[in-house]
């Protein structure tokens, strides 16, 4: 007598049934719950040394050549729209593909396209280095061509990163994120100690950027003789495109235009609460890292309680950390922005860490749905979320009289841009749990 493989023997159908089914994908969720784990435990480290980096920026240059160096991680970061489109589309194809030689041939087709793209960012910033120079109120067009050098490997290390994570290697892509940590930091120390100033800070950028590319080597499931699979799709890349230009605009684009408008001193303590605020998004972004590759290989038609699982699983770990970084930044603010920053940082704007926060954790959460639904089919929240990245950019030109004005402009913006993705994904799910009953 032959058992099914949804029930059990013993056991009423409706009771056998759910308990194999939670027997099925105990693997799925503990990938999950362990790759979550690995990544945050990874991402403390690498704040450490972020903040390492940039201590030692704004203790040793001050608070005027300090947002100098913040202006340029800013504009790498505005980059990474393209580095993280790779490497979203590299990690959802490289899981969906079965066999090793399938994932290897995505991941070599998208690293030629994705060094195509590094190099002409680089060489288009390489000739208009004086303009943008002159935008940004930097002291010398050089700064620009040196970063020009880390932008071109920037790209192709987005499809490095994606080939880690859609092979699960959760571990090697953490140590990826601190070999370039730890030499933007080193390098930077060297190379101001020497008397090269904010530009050998902004060359430990470069420096770091070219030594993650070659380390740590190419998992070895992903060096396999190519053989032709599931291609990724032109849809895709341009979904993740779009998601990752609102989202860089969002994370970074505040920044740059405090710059703008701001003195000096004054962009750079914006910049130091926007360090300190954005090691919660920073701390999201591992969560749903390794939430993504898994809700990607398990896709399905239907929505039953593992879907639901993939998705609550990050969702309760970014609500707790949103809670309990505000909660610390709250009780000490001026403790920690001084501590961090020392005396030469005005603390009478501390409180700005926890309006900052507030916002950066309301946008995370949006993120953590976003990202689900783009693991799943092709979304409309990443052109919804666009929108609000111009929002953005038309808010704070039109209120930054002062610090204040400018993040209280992202807080409305995040409420709107939560309850937009929010409101839809739940009436999604009850009328598809109605529609199974």
């Amino acid at each position: 007598m032959s058992t099914s493989p949804e029930t059990l023997p013993g056991l009423p159908a409706r009771q056998s049934r759910g308990l194999a089914q939670s027997l099925r994908i105990a693997p799925a969720h503990s990938r999950l719950v362990g790759g979550s784990l690995i990544m945050l435990g990874g991402m403390v480290l690498v704040s450490l040394l972020n903040f390492g980096y940039n201590i030692a920026v704004a203790r040793m240059l001050g608070a005027a050549e300090f947002s100098q160096a913040a202006a340029a991680v800013t504009l790498l970061m505005i980059v990474s729209c393209l580095t993280l489109a790779f490497q979203m589309v590299c990690a959802k194809f490289v899981a969906r593909n079965a066999t090793n030689s399938e994932k290897s041939h995505v991941y070599r087709a998208l690293l030629r396209r994705a060094w195509t793209a590094g190099l002409s960012i680089g060489i288009v910033l390489t000739i208009f280095n004086r303009q943008v120079a002159a935008w940004l109120n930097m002291p010398s067009a050089t700064l620009v061509i040196v970063l020009a050098l880390g932008m071109a490997f920037y790209v192709p290390l987005g499809v490095r990163r994606g080939g880690m994570q859609g092979v699960y290697q959760f571990r090697r892509l953490s140590l990826n994120f601190i070999i370039e940590t730890s030499v933007k930091l080193v390098s930077a120390i060297v190379l101001v100690h020497l008397g090269y100033g904010i530009l050998g800070a902004v060359a430990a950028i470069s420096i770091s950027v070219v030594a993650a590319y070659f380390l740590p080597p190419t998992p070895i499931a992903l060096r396999e003789q190519p053989k032709a699979g599931l291609p990724a799709s032109f849809g895709e890349g341009i979904q993740a495109i779009i998601f990752f230009i609102g989202q860089v605009i969002i994370n970074n684009i505040d920044i740059l235009m405090v710059k703008h408008f701001f003195r000096p001193d004054v962009a750079g303590l914006y910049a130091a609460v926007a360090l300190v605020g954005r090691v919660l998004y920073i701390a999201s972004w591992q969560v749903i890292s390794a939430m993504f590759p898994i809700a990607a290989a398990g896709r399905s038609e239907s929505e039953g309680r593992e879907s639901r699982m993939v998705v609550l699983i990050p969702f309760g770990f970014v609500t707790a950390m949103t809670v309990v970084f505000m909660a610390i930044l709250g009780l000490f603010p001026q403790t920690i922005l001084h501590l961090l920053f020392g005396a030469k940082f005005n603390t009478d704007s501390s409180n700005l860490l926890l309006l900052y926060a507030a916002a950066t954790g309301g946008y995370a959460l949006s993120v953590v749905l976003m990202a689900y639904e783009m693991s799943r089919r092709i979304a409309n929240t990443g052109w919804f979320q666009l929108v609000i990245s111009g929002l953005v950019v038309l808010g704070i030109t039109m209120f930054h009289n002062t610090l204040r004005d400018v993040i209280v402009v992202q807080q409305v913006l995040m409420v709107v841009l939560f309850t937009a993705v929010a409101v839809p994904f739940v009436l999604a799910r009850r009328f598809r749990t109605r529609g199974a009953a």
